[in-house]
This record gives structure tokens, C-alpha cells and sequence, in this order.
């Protein structure tokens, strides 16, 4: 590998949090993970330029960020937050002689096929078959969906760049329906995203209480959790059974619409939080719940991602090294 292309700045930038890594040269793994709050730091540049002075080593020479985001040509305005800037504007700010940008879930996916086994957890039964699509689906600040296609002639698999957080949400029972109708009530569309998100956490909270005519408590995404571990809220239960079940349905469909026979991986923040509720849930009955492929769709495991440091940053590193 190419020594000139370093050292390396990595970082993991969502809606809430922006995370970052150095790596000094190619035989040396990430280290210095940081943490920022978005909402701290008025742009992109500012955060990087923050993680930078702290860590005192000096301008890297080519730098790589997952981005909650699509990412079409120059210009990237989040969806989920504020920032918004210019590739080549950032690239020229910070004296970098390549940046590039893909999006998180992009980079979350290229990661992978490097995790430990104790930072993968199965959920169910199922079997990976080895050289198949692999799935990839995660709940945070808002839905991210990737995925990885195997190709002939190249070492590693190529990852999927997509959106598929806002394709619409299906219902599979009557109270499912009435919830997807309030949220299509409340946004216009009822995207996946609007409900398998911290947000969208809260707004199937909110749905479930004019669905039972009762007043909303103003929660967030952490207080329906809390309450609902707890038993305090039974709106709040619910909402957390909903969650999985959506989860399940939304996951299954990734799986068939890739053939993805070599996993579906669950990342972002909030599942892994959630502990074991995933084993309690419908989850997994709502994965397989596809008709005549609820056979095809047993024999493929689903899969927690639970690795310590943010993967996505190791993704965002094996891009540079593609380059």
C-alpha cells in the first residue's frame, strides 16, 4: 500500500454524532476514536478541525467520511441535521490531497467482513452461505440500508449505495395499518424511516396513543425505551413491539429483494441498546413471514452488529484503500 497516502483521518458522521479515527500508516490499525456531538460544532470542517487540534499529529494527507446522507456530486446537505458543505471546498480547508465522502451505511457495510465473531450476535436460526449478497439494515437517527454483492474477478465484495430508509412501510395486521395511517396522516408518507428510527421510536409511541385516544407524553426515543423495559407505559411496550415487528417485515424484504443468503446485519445505535428485546420480539416471525419464501427466508440468519468501536470507521478506511 501506498505509504504517500498517509497518515489518515476516518470518520463516522450521523445525525447526532460525529466520529472520528486516525491512522498513522498502513500497518498500524485505527486509534484516537473520538466522539463529538453534531449539535457542538457549527459545520462538518469545524468538527474535523476540533477532533484535529485535539489530537495534535499534524494535517493528514487523505481523509475518508461516512455520511448519513446521500452522496450525488459535490455539494452534501445532511438530511438529518444542519451540516452541509462542499467536498472540495472541506478537502481544500483542511489541506487534504483526497477526501472522500460515501454514505454511512456504504461504509458500514464495507466493514463486514473484518468484524470479530464477538461483535456480530445472532438472532434466530439460519445459516450464511459463504460468497452470497449480504443484507444490511440499521436503526439511528434515521434508517440506513446497504448491503454487499459478490462479483467475479474482484477480492472483495461491492458495497450497495442507497435509501432504502425511505421506502414505504407495509402493514401485515390491523393495528399495524392504523399506525401507518396516522404517520401518513402526520407526513405525507409513511417511509420506513419514520418509524425504525430514534424518531420514528417516538412517533410509533405518539401513533399508538391516539390509535387507544389517549394523550401522548412528551418522550424521546430513550424515555419509550426506558419505559417500556420497565412495564411503567403499556403504549410504550407497544411501541417497542412494533418497532421489531416493522424491523422484521422491512428486513425480510431486504433480504429477498437481494437474494442476501449470506445475512442480513442489524447495525446503528438503537437495537444493540435495546439488549435482548430483539430475542423477544416478533422480529425474526416477521422476517420469515413472506408467504411461499417463509422457507428461503429461515435458512438466512440475521445478525446484531454489537462491535465496540463505531465498524463504520474501518469501512471508511477500507474505501481510501480501494482507491
Amino acid at each position: 500500500m501506498d505509504s504517500s497516502t498517509f497518515p489518515r483521518l476516518v470518520g463516522d458522521v450521523g445525525g447526532t454524532n460525529a466520529r472520528f479515527a486516525w491512522q498513522a500508516d498502513a500497518a498500524t490499525p485505527l486509534s484516537d476514536v473520538t466522539t463529538l456531538p453534531c449539535a457542538d460544532h457549527p459545520t462538518l470542517q469545524a468538527a474535523m478541525q476540533h477532533y484535529l487540534a485535539r489530537l495534535g499529529r499534524g494535517a493528514p494527507r487523505w481523509c475518508a467520511i461516512g455520511i448519513a446522507n446521500p452522496v450525488v456530486g459535490d455539494h452534501v446537505r445532511m438530511t438529518n441535521h444542519h451540516w452541509s458543505f462542499s467536498v472540495e471546498a472541506v478537502r481544500q480547508l483542511l489541506g487534504l490531497e483526497r477526501f472522500l465522502v460515501i454514505n454511512d451505511f456504504t461504509a458500514l457495510a464495507l466493514s463486514l467482513p473484518a468484524l470479530a465473531s464477538d461483535e456480530v450476535r445472532q438472532v434466530g436460526a439460519g445459516q450464511a452461505v459463504t460468497g452470497a449478497p449480504v443484507g444490511l439494515l440499521g436503526p439511528g437517527t434515521g434508517l440506513g440500508v446497504s448491503g454487499l454483492l459478490p462479483a467475479r474477478g474482484i477480492q472483495r465484495a461491492i458495497p450497495i449505495n442507497g435509501e432504502g430508509g425511505h421506502v414505504t412501510l407495509a402493514a401485515t395486521d390491523a393495528l399495524e395499518e392504523s399506525v401507518i395511517r396516522r404517520l401518513r396522516e402526520r407526513f405525507g408518507h409513511a417511509s420506513a424511516e419514520r418509524a425504525l428510527s430514534g424518531p420514528g421510536l417516538v412517533n410509533l409511541y405518539v401513533a399508538l396513543c391516539e390509535v387507544h385516544g389517549e394523550a401522548a407524553r412528551p418522550l424521546e426515543a430513550a424515555d419509550v425505551s426506558a419505559r417500556a423495559a420497565t412495564g411503567e407505559d403499556a403504549h410504550c411496550v407497544q411501541a417497542i413491539e412494533l418497532f421489531f415487528s416493522f424491523l422484521g417485515n422491512v428486513a425480510g424484504n431486504l433480504a429477498l429483494s437481494l437474494g442476501a443468503r449470506g445475512g442480513v446485519y442489524i447495525g446503528g445505535g438503537i437495537v444493540p441498546r435495546l439488549g435482548r428485546a430483539i430475542d423477544n420480539s416478533r422480529f425474526r416471525e416477521r422476517f420469515e413471514a413472506k408467504g411461499r419464501f417463509a422457507g428461503y427466508l429461515q435458512d438466512i440468519p440475521t445478525l446484531v452488529v454489537q462491535a465496540r468501536v463505531s465498524p463504520a470507521l474501518l469501512g471508511a478506511a477500507r474505501a481510501l484503500d480501494d482507491l
